[in-house]
């Protein structure tokens, strides 16, 4: 598995605790920053991640800004995106299993770095289940070839 890792300024903290993670559990990652703690755009970082993932150069995603929820409306604005915003352990193994997310989206304002890295731990190692829940994948899909 490779993930892509980014975050804006006010996730920096907890995207170097996810990546500490990542390199414990051995998962390959690239981090795209940022490295400041002054204000910055989180679409600059929540795309790019976004666009890779869609385009198959990383497996997954891992966003983190305040709150998580600008980088998981940017997110999920790239065709091919399942971005989850999530603060709680059943949610991350929720996702993984019904909803196929391929990127994770916390914010640094909302949990603290062992919660994180629980979530974290989670989902990567959560594995979609298919059956009932690919029609609805699936739906997602075909939306997104005719209007995406």
């Amino acid at each position: 598995m490779k993930v892509a890792l980014a975050s804006d300024h006010g996730g920096v903290n907890l995207r170097k605790e996810i990546a500490n993670l990542l390199d414990e559990l051995g998962i390959e990652y690239q981090d795209f920053g940022c490295e400041c703690e002054s204000s910055v755009d989180y679409p600059d970082y929540a795309l790019p991640v976004a666009k890779k993932v869609a385009d198959g150069e990383f497996d997954r995603g891992i966003l983190i800004c305040g709150t998580g929820i600008g980088m998981c409306i940017t997110a999920n604005k790239v065709k091919g995106i399942r971005c989850a915003l999530v603060h709680d352990t059943f949610s991350a193994k929720a996702t993984r299993q019904h909803n196929d997310s391929n990127i994770l989206a916390m914010g640094e304002r909302v949990i603290g770095p062992g919660l994180a890295r629980d979530i974290a731990e989670i989902w990567l190692k959560g594995e979609y289940e298919g059956g009932r829940h690919a029609n609805r994948i699936g739906k997602i899909t075909e939306y997104e070839k005719t209007h995406l």
